[in-house]
């Protein structure tokens, strides 16, 4: 690795550990008050926040993780215990109607009867038992693993916003990778870490490599970017701030 891309590596570790060390705050997941205010209650609806984390597939993020709200006006509750009494027909339904809440509603009603069910009986109806007790970041991921449709990028991106927005304590940050969606892998190849064409499977190891003890410290820095700055098609490299150590915005534009 040259000197360029070792710079870079410890500027974006440095703004992650930034990160790290902030208080608490408040998250706006999707700029909506009612509906944020809902997602940061950890304390009071944990569950609210894993099923946001369930739903945030192929939509637009802000959609998904609207949705524990949307869903609490249309039944009338979002209560762990009488979530418990529908059946995947009734969410289903409540998914539905009267507009979409999401583009695979009969699938999300079945992924979310079935968290509804391993939250009411495995961890006793309180979802914070997933990260309550400092656990190693291994467990975190793995318990968000075995919720149904729950895979590598949202079991990590999960585990990275607890700890590093909601400062749950962990014994570790070794398994909180990089959730490698299609924002981090454009930055991430763009500033010239990984080819262009790199699977999820090399990013992922990738990051493992440049920062072994939290490989998910680069995911924060690298989204936003992707979402503002770092376009598809016409980044605003200019506006960058990454640009004097980015390979794509010094002009090696085969990466």
């Amino acid at each position: 690795m040259n000197d360029q891309l070792i710079l870079l590596r410890d500027q974006l570790v440095r703004e992650g550990r930034w990160h790290l060390r902030q208080p608490r705050r408040y998250i706006e997941f999707t700029g909506y008050r009612e509906a944020d205010e809902l997602l940061n209650d950890l304390e009071n609806y944990p569950h609210a926040f894993v099923i946001a984390c369930i739903m945030d597939r192929q939509i637009k993020a802000e959609k998904a993780w609207r949705i524990p709200y949307e869903l609490r006006r249309r039944v009338g509750f979002l209560a762990i215990e009488r979530l418990g009494q529908l059946t995947i027909h009734d969410l289903k339904y409540f998914l539905e109607h009267p507009a979409p809440l999401h583009r695979f509603n009969t699938m999300m009603a079945e992924n979310l009867f079935y968290a509804v069910q391993r939250i009411t009986n495995q961890y006793e109806g309180d979802a914070s038992a997933i990260w309550r007790g400092s656990p190693s970041s291994a467990t975190i991921v793995r318990r968000f693993l075995e919720f149904r449709g729950v895979g590598q990028k949202i079991a990590t991106m999960a585990a990275n916003i607890l700890v590093r927005d909601f400062h749950i304590s962990v014994s570790d940050h070794y398994s909180i990778d990089i959730s490698v969606d299609v924002q981090v892998k454009r930055v991430f190849t763009r500033m010239g870490f990984a080819p262009k064409n790199s699977t999820a499977d090399y990013i992922i190891f990738r990051a493992r490599e440049l920062h072994p003890e939290y490989p998910g410290i680069f995911d924060l820095v690298l989204w936003e970017l992707g979402r503002s700055v770092c376009t598809p098609k016409h980044p605003h490299c200019d506006a960058c701030r990454w640009s004097a150590l980015c390979a794509y915005a010094l002009g090696a534009r085969e990466i």
